[in-house]
């Protein structure tokens, strides 16, 4: 029987091995659990209401017990289940409404260009730290209604907070709870100044949103906002990263996109499908599980690997990478009551930017490998060059 090392940094879940593996049965037993490799059973598991989302253990996993990342960690829409999730969800809901988000368009439209604007006389740029990042950190301060100009802060927490999701979470927690009180302090601030003085953005939508009379108490608001801080910068920031790897890979598909910018929205469900920075989504079984062969012990560990599952011939007989495709839907926002909240922001602001960027760089290639974080858990650029013609 085939076992992954999920916790080696050297383990690529987008691998022939696991592709090996799928071939012979929809699950591998792992370090963490089993592994669940075929589309039709990754959809199945991640709406099967026997399970919780996974990820509440994380910490405890990895020998944190206790203080403020623990503790942090188990009040995120991440770890809440029933009617907690239900709740917070609810109220939290107002913000993300698709006719807000698709208002923010051109917004997102003149940020890219002007990120462009400063490097495309130069007919080089370092993808991340000249895009990606300010692009995602600016972003989230426009839904925040936070000043721009301090996006390098707020990047600077977030990717420290993103260390909660490294295998090496365990040696990472003083930085972790060092960016957590820096944006908690932040958080806080700017929740008091809406409250005084509403105005049209986010954190006001959700200090006065209300569903019978409840509403989010000043802790519960801050430690969404903390969280929607970090899971919307990181994951925008290296989702970009990897549509870029992918679309210059396939030069035909990247000089269309800049050719058919309507093209956008499912030129980002393509990439997610076969390049997501979510690896993996994991499940917990809230009691004894049966199926389709499998037993699952109560408390026992799945994880859904979305990569094996978008790229499964039993689903798309052709897996190949196109962007004039339609799919079945990718596992990239997860599935089920757990679906990602902000995933209508995230897909907006990549639509509005990939095809600005191929527009403007039609035959751009990568300068050199650049650099890149282990092809697991949480995965993404930390430096990718490239060149085109000014």
């Amino acid at each position: 029987m085939t076992y992954f090392d999920l916790s080696d940094p050297a383990f690529d879940v987008t691998s022939p091995t696991v592709h090996e593996a799928r071939d012979e049965s929809w699950y591998v037993e792992t370090n963490w659990g089993w592994a669940v490799l075929r589309h039709a059973e990754v959809s199945a598991l991640l709406r099967d209401r026997r399970f919780r989302q996974g990820n509440a253990r994380w910490p405890a996993q990895n020998g944190i017990h206790s203080g403020m990342f623990s503790d942090w960690w188990q009040e995120t829409l991440l770890s809440l289940e029933g009617d907690d999730h239900a709740r917070i969800r609810r109220l939290l809901m107002p913000a993300f409404r698709n006719k807000t988000i698709a208002a923010m368009r051109p917004r997102f439209q003149a940020l890219a260009d002007e990120l462009i604007d400063g490097f495309a006389e130069r007919g080089t740029v370092e993808f991340v730290s000249e895009f990606a990042e300010p692009y995602a950190a600016r972003i989230i301060c426009v839904l925040l209604g936070l000043p721009e100009d301090n996006w390098h802060q707020v990047a600077q927490w977030a990717d420290d907070l993103g260390a909660s999701f490294s295998i090496d979470v365990g040696n990472q927690v003083p930085r972790i709870e060092a960016a957590l009180t820096g944006l908690y302090s932040y958080v806080e601030e700017v929740v008091a100044d809406r409250r005084a003085h509403p105005r049209d953005d986010l954190v006001t939508t959700l200090v006065q949103a209300t569903d019978d009379g409840d509403r989010l108490s000043e802790h519960e608001l801050g430690v969404a906002l903390v969280f929607l801080a970090f899971a919307g910068m990181e994951t925008t920031r290296n989702q970009l990263g990897l549509a870029l790897q992918t679309l210059l890979a396939h030069p035909d598909q990247w000089r269309l996109l800049g050719e058919r910018p309507e093209l956008g929205e499912n030129a980002v469900e393509e990439v997610m499908r076969v390049n997501p920075t979510v690896t993996w989504v994991t499940r917990e079984a809230l009691e004894d599980v049966d199926f389709q062969g499998l037993h699952i012990p109560k408390g026992g560990i799945v994880q859904t690997l979305s990569h094996s599952a978008g790229t499964d011939p039993a689903a798309m007989p052709d897996p190949a990478f196109d962007i004039t495709q339609q799919r079945p839907p990718h596992h990239g926002f997860g599935a089920g009551v757990h679906h990602c909240l902000g995933h209508f922001v995230a897909r907006t602001d990549m639509a509005v930017a990939l095809p600005l960027l191929a527009r403007r760089m039609p035959d751009a290639v990568p300068d050199g490998p650049g650099e890149w974080l282990p092809v697991s858990g949480n995965t993404g650029a930390l430096r990718f060059p490239i060149r085109f013609t000014p």
